[in-house]
């Protein structure tokens, strides 16, 4: 049996209205360690909080980064 490491990260982000999130959707979409995740628009850090397996915060923010995006990891 393998053991899958799951892991829910937090991020501030730019990603501010649903135009963008529509717009980082597909790089989300195809990660393949990304299970689930969502923007809270309203909130003013724009958090973006992403259940991920087998990745690390600097994976989530290369993704959100190639989508044109900002990501900085909340602690």
């Amino acid at each position: 049996m393998r053991f899958i490491n799951m892991e829910t990260l937090k991020f501030k982000t730019n990603i501010n209205c649903n135009g963008c999130v529509n717009a980082v959707t597909p790089f989300m979409a195809k990660s393949k360690g990304i299970v689930k995740w969502k923007v809270d628009t309203d909130s003013s850090d724009k958090v973006l909080t992403v259940e991920v397996q087998d990745m690390n915060a600097g994976d989530v923010e290369q993704v959100v980064k190639s989508a044109g995006f900002q990501a900085e990891p909340i602690n």
